[in-house]
């Protein structure tokens, strides 16, 4: 097997530094949305990364199965261990174990391509100088007591296989459930604009037929001294006194793209953040006013949208549709490729 952490320390550390130096840089340039921490992945949702890839081939990178250094974050130790072992442990903890093979199969594939992503563009965890971390704000979700037959079988029959885009690696982004239409570029559901990804399409979302109905409707009331606050915390800026609010645009899919609140004109992407990835469950807002003290928001799906729906996954496969055909349909011309046996 390839071993990845030792060889990619002096990377790593190269990367750290100039994540910080951008970081530094960024926090002038007024993109709150774009240099704020991303949340605690809920529900099965992946976050972007700050940085982006080279775009190299992915059968150049990769012909054998590598060794991964893993950040245990509840225990705060460090293991090497086999790429598709680590896989076990994020589809289990990604995606519910017992939904139907194809979908579980989607959620791999899209597990093994994001985190050779991150360590090919990224050398994965540099604040760990590690290539993965079980700390779902740095990576992926993790949970091997999760771990079943139907996650063993998922991760086994698609091993080595990758989604790539006219043959570099996507950014494989994942959510729960998209409200019925998936966003139109990453852009729109993440706010992000590091380089392009014209593999980002806006699709129905056949999910949201059998997702749970806190997802096809759902509404969040928060009292606006605290909301003020939080907005204040994310942005840096204080709003004044929240009088009144309102989505002032909107993206293709109806996502918000600028929401005004108070004084503060901010990102859709980030007025989430600001107040509660779990609060205000995705940026497909239908309803925002102030009334009776309060800041409330209505709106439908759980996640920021861009590339696959969890739901729509499950759907799917309950369709006899193959994990092939679910990411080619929430992810534009892409190809699923095996990069090793």
């Amino acid at each position: 097997m390839e071993k990845i952490g030792k060889q990619k320390k002096g990377i790593a550390l190269i990367v750290a530094i100039f994540f910080v130096l951008s970081l530094f840089l960024g926090a002038f340039a007024g993109c709150d949305q774009q240099n704020r921490p991303a949340p605690t992945p809920q529900d099965g949702e992946n976050q972007p990364e700050k940085g982006g890839g080279e775009g190299q081939k992915a059968t150049e990178l990769w012909q054998e199965e590598p060794t991964i250094s893993l950040y245990m974050n509840e225990e705060d130790t460090v293991k090497e261990l086999p790429l598709e072992e680590y896989l076990l442990g994020v589809v289990a903890a990604e995606m519910d174990p017992k939904w139907p093979q194809e979908a579980l199969a989607a959620q791999a594939i899209l597990a093994r391509t994001f985190t050779l992503e991150r360590i090919h563009s990224l050398g994965g965890v540099p604040e760990r100088n590690t290539d993965a971390s079980t700390d779902v704000e740095e990576f992926q979700a993790y949970d091997a007591s999760r771990i079943n037959d139907g996650v063993r079988q998922a991760v086994e029959q698609t091993r080595g296989q990758v989604a790539t885009y006219q043959g570099a690696l996507i950014k494989a982004w994942f959510f729960a459930d998209g409200g019925g239409q998936t966003a139109a570029s990453a852009l729109e559901g993440l706010a992000y604009d590091k380089e392009e990804t014209p593999y980002i399409h806006s699709v129905e979302d056949p999910g949201s037929a059998i997702t749970e109905e806190g997802n096809k409707a759902w509404t969040a009331s928060i009292p606006l001294a605290e909301a003020r606050k939080k907005i204040q915390e994310f942005t840096g800026q204080d709003p004044g006194e929240i009088t009144a609010a309102e989505v002032v645009e909107k993206g293709e899919s109806g996502r918000a793209l600028k929401v005004k609140a108070g004084n503060a004109v901010l990102g859709g992407p980030a007025f989430r953040l600001a107040l509660g990835s779990t609060e205000v469950k995705s940026a497909l807002i239908t309803e925002l006013k102030v009334e009776s003290g309060s800041l409330k928001v209505a709106g439908k799906g759980y996640g920021h949208g861009v590339g696959m729906s969890q739901w729509g996954a499950r759907a799917m496969a309950e369709q006899g549709k193959s994990a092939k055909e679910i990411i080619q349909y929430f992810f534009n011309g892409v190809e699923v490729e095996k990069l090793y046996s």
